[in-house]
């Protein structure tokens, strides 16, 4: 690989060496390379917040560290007056910090509902485009500790089964990308002061005060928790036992979707067999919503309660045809065939 490429230097610039020799960012960034641990090119999302900000810096020193190539992009989804002035000026910083970012912008009606969950999945479209010109899998997100807990009580609040309680994970795979989480592990008062001694900048996003947002009301319920006494090292190994069960889950529907589900790829279907519906009811859930997401070639997985109904025919015989998540779902003698909507 080729060191003149703009993102690949011999030597780290003084001004960052000088901020990783602090005791307090050299102990995260090492905690930061252990969790990454990749040796090909990548892409990172950034925004003017401090989680991406740090996630900035520390995956600039990464980059330069094992010589990779790493490529910047910030979106800006024009859902406030102010994104693409806070978009520019976040551009300029970090190009004075020799690390060059692109602005991806979300262009086309906004939604007046679920504004939040769809903008993250318009984000993510976005940069999975620009992976796929960079010719990478790898795409590095800015989540840290903090949004694991927010995680897990939006997820409990919405009635999620075990899977979307531990949903957001070091490493998640969404239509053959690797979603990588490596400040997962990290307090975002931490991010917070990189994001300050480094760069002396950060942007305040409005909605992150704004109580409609569910996730406001629940930060702010955790907040109550931790003042009559939430221990967190519990809570993080509560979450850790969950995760080790909801991975024996994954390995029977992976059996379940090995064994029983066929992709013809003459015809660009998935053939179901009867088998298929004869699992747990978990195993079934998860199977179905992962032969959607494949088939439908979406990286969010449909609502469960609309997966159950259609489980509940297709076991009682009540069960013919269906489209759900950019897929047509029918059923014929004993088979279930899964075809892509046009």
């Amino acid at each position: 690989m080729s060191l003149k490429n703009s993102n690949v230097a011999n030597k780290i610039p003084k001004t960052f060496e000088k901020n990783l020799n602090h005791k307090r960012i050299k102990k995260i960034y090492k905690s930061f390379e252990k969790n990454l641990n990749i040796s090909e090119k990548f892409i990172v999302a950034v925004s003017g917040g401090p989680d991406s900000l740090a996630l900035a810096f520390l995956a600039k020193i990464y980059s330069i560290k094992k010589r990779l190539i790493a490529k910047f992009f910030i979106v800006d989804h024009k859902l406030r007056k102010a994104s693409t002035k806070e978009a520019k000026k976040t551009q300029k910083i970090l190009k004075n910090f020799f690390i060059d970012t692109k602005i991806l912008t979300w262009i086309g009606k906004k939604p007046l509902k679920n504004i939040q969950s769809i903008a993250r999945e318009k984000r993510y479209q976005l940069l999975f485009l620009e992976s796929d010109k960079l010719k990478t899998n790898n795409i590095l997100l800015g989540h840290n500790e903090n949004d694991l807990f927010e995680n897990f009580f939006i997820r409990m609040l919405r009635g999620s089964g075990l899977k979307g309680l531990v949903s957001l994970d070091r490493k998640v795979v969404i239509n053959g990308k690797n979603v990588l989480r490596p400040l997962i592990d990290e307090k975002k008062e931490d991010l917070r002061f990189i994001s300050k001694k480094v760069f002396n900048f950060c942007i305040d996003d409005p909605s992150n005060k704004d109580d409609k947002y569910l996730r406001v009301q629940v930060r702010k319920l955790i907040k109550e928790f931790q003042n009559k006494g939430l221990d967190r090292k519990k809570f993080i190994t509560t979450i850790k036992n969950l995760k080790h069960s909801n991975n024996a889950i994954d390995y029977y529907v992976n059996e379940n979707l090995k064994k029983n589900s066929f992709f013809s790829s003459k015809k660009k279907k998935l053939i179901i067999k009867s088998q298929y519906f004869k699992q747990p009811f978990e195993v079934i859930l998860r199977s179905l919503s992962e032969s959607i997401k494949l088939i439908g070639k979406r990286s969010y997985s449909v609502r469960g309660k609309k997966l159950a109904k259609i489980i509940s025919k297709i076991e009682n015989n009540r069960f013919y045809k269906q489209t759900l998540g950019g897929c047509i779902i029918e059923k014929v003698n004993q088979t279930v065939i899964l075809s892509k909507e046009r």
